[in-house]
Parts: structure tokens; C-alpha cells; sequence
């Protein structure tokens, strides 16, 4: 093997070592929003967890943060809490650092 081939494969193992990091983060931040919002809805232990749970699927409808969006502001407000789209996307930001801080923490 040469240098060049070396560093190669080095360069491969590092990009989907950050692309699996990634994907976890976001699977965890989906699931602390999701936690988040059964809060504002006052769910029932049970009830947040298959929430959670849903707002992870939710992602996978498309690509980027819209679905996800979507859905929490559609449920929050079908469920009378008074929030917009500006509050998600800020608890978002939010449970985004704090998925991240938790996987690093894991590790």
C-alpha cells in the first residue's frame, strides 16, 4: 500500500464515521423533541414514548427538518398549545445541542 492509498481509506473511515454521527444525533434530537412536545401536550408516559417515537419516523418522509416541522406544529396545535413554527424550530436548535451533547457524553 502506498501513502496516498493509506490516507485514502483514512479519509473513507472518517466520512462515515461523521455520516453515522450524524444520522445518530438527529435520530436523537428527533426523539427529544418529540419528548418535548408530548410535554406541551401533556401526554401520559406511554403516550410520549410512541409520540417520540413517531416524530422519528417523521423524519424520514423527506429530506432536511420540514417534515419533522410539520408535524410538530400540526400536532402541537391540533392539541390547543399555542406555538408556532419560530418555537419549534427554536426547540429544534435546542434538542439538537442536546443530542449532541449526549452522544459525545456516551461515548
Amino acid at each position: 500500500m502506498t501513502t496516498f492509498d493509506d490516507r485514502e481509506r483514512a479519509f473513507e473511515t472518517k466520512f462515515a464515521r461523521d455520516e453515522e454521527m450524524a444520522f445518530r444525533i438527529t435520530a436523537r434530537r428527533n426523539r427529544l423533541l418529540g419528548q418535548w412536545a408530548a410535554a406541551q401536550m401533556k401526554l401520559t408516559p406511554e403516550e410520549t414514548d410512541a409520540y417520540a417515537k413517531a416524530v422519528v419516523q417523521a423524519d424520514f418522509e423527506e429530506a432536511g427538518d420540514e417534515d419533522v416541522v410539520r408535524k410538530l406544529v400540526g400536532d402541537l396545535t391540533a392539541a390547543g398549545v399555542d406555538t408556532d413554527e419560530t418555537a419549534v424550530r427554536a426547540a429544534l436548535e435546542a434538542q439538537t445541542v442536546e443530542a449532541r451533547r449526549q452522544l459525545m457524553q456516551s461515548e
